[in-house]
């Protein structure tokens, strides 16, 4: 289970004195168990990936910012911080795949028009899962409708 991946290399990090790994894989954790006391059940690892998904979103929107102000030490911190996180995603679609995918999609729900990009996007979101972000099936759905 990705639970346990996480602890394992949690104990690793603090082993090898990673300090970077350590703190994300920590976030993670942290992130995990807030869901779980809030919402009194155990996620299971599909629930888990989606988590993860939203940190590396909340690295993303913020890389972006710190690249606007300058901030060189940021930037490579969270970057690193991307790379662990990306460990313990599903590989990433490209942007083929995803546009082979969301082809499919529009057939299935019988989308037309750009009126139908709701019926799409939810669709989408959940055949791909956290193997793409919200961002990119929203491009790719915006040029085939």
């Amino acid at each position: 289970m990705l639970k346990e991946k996480l602890l394992e290399d949690l104990k690793i990090s603090m082993k090898e004195k990673d300090e970077i790994k350590k703190n994300t894989v920590q976030m993670i954790r942290a992130a995990i168990l807030q869901v779980e006391k809030d919402k009194g059940i155990q996620l299971d690892d599909n629930q888990i990936i989606d988590i993860i998904a939203k940190e590396m979103k909340k690295r993303k929107d913020s890389l972006g910012d710190y690249e606007k102000s300058g901030r060189e030490d940021l930037i490579e911190a969270v970057k690193k911080e991307m790379e662990i996180i990306a460990a313990y995603l599903p590989k990433q679609l490209s942007k083929e795949e995803l546009t082979e995918i969301i082809k499919k999609v529009i057939e299935e729900v019988g989308a037309v028009d750009i009126k139908d990009m709701g019926k799409v996007m939810k669709a989408a979101k959940e055949k791909i899962g956290a193997a793409a972000d919200g961002k990119s099936i929203n491009e790719v759905v915006k040029e085939l409708l």
